[in-house]
């Protein structure tokens, strides 16, 4: 399956493993949907094994809700013309809040990186007596966040914390030990994960999954 990532808002993955994958089989399977598209292909999206673990925020913020996230999306396409779809993967959450101070409910998200440090690369002489050589680079994958402001609640906003292109009829994308937080918010916080899959021609299909409390 061809992937290429491109950031879009929330949740703030400092000790993300982000990866996409071709779809197997796994045990877990959370909620699910399907449609069928406008060329009688059907689309089946699906969450599995989805872990939202609420933490006492670091900030000891009694206006923050600070949280760890694994779980995966994983998409099926049959019908003909499944070998050549194309399309986009999104995760993200439904955010429930009663009320906000008004100075916006702040989400963030850093894709995960990471860079070789004094690291052996095999194969490359530099004349010393290991034949290696020693290198140190900067992060090798791009990292970006963004904030949002949801202004007063009492309200409900969608956001996905990132999208993927795919294509072929099966892929999917899975998110491990993420970590997650929301500053701004006054009482009670309900996330609602989701998966979903949109056609290159417009035609998109999502599945939710139960709210998880983050008081």
């Amino acid at each position: 399956m061809k992937v290429i990532g491109r950031v879009l808002v929330a949740l703030i993955a400092a000790v993300a493993a982000l990866f996409v994958s071709t779809a197997t089989s796994h045990a877990g399977l959370d909620n699910e949907m399907n449609v069928v598209d406008g060329k009688g292909r059907t689309l089946v999206i699906q969450q599995w094994d989805t872990f939202l673990n609420g933490v006492f925020p670091l900030d000891r913020n009694r206006l923050t809700r600070e949280w760890f996230h694994t779980g995966r999306a994983i998409y099926h396409v049959t019908g003909p013309g499944a070998d050549a779809f194309e399309g986009t993967l999104e995760l993200g959450y439904q955010i429930g809040f009663p009320w906000s101070l008004g100075v916006g409910l702040n989400f963030s998200y850093t894709t995960p990186n990471f860079n070789l440090d004094q690291a052996d690369v095999f194969g490359t002489f530099d004349g010393t007596p290991t034949g290696f050589l020693l290198i140190t680079t900067p992060p090798l994958l791009p990292g970006a966040s963004i904030s949002a402001d949801l202004g007063n609640g009492p309200g409900i906003q969608e956001v996905a914390t990132f999208s993927v292109d795919v294509a072929g009829p099966d892929g999917g994308v899975a998110v491990n030990n993420a970590h997650g937080t929301v500053t701004g918010a006054a009482g009670g916080v309900l996330l609602r994960p989701f998966a979903r899959l949109i056609s290159k021609d417009g035609d998109s299909v999502t599945t939710y999954g139960e709210p998880w409390n983050m008081n």
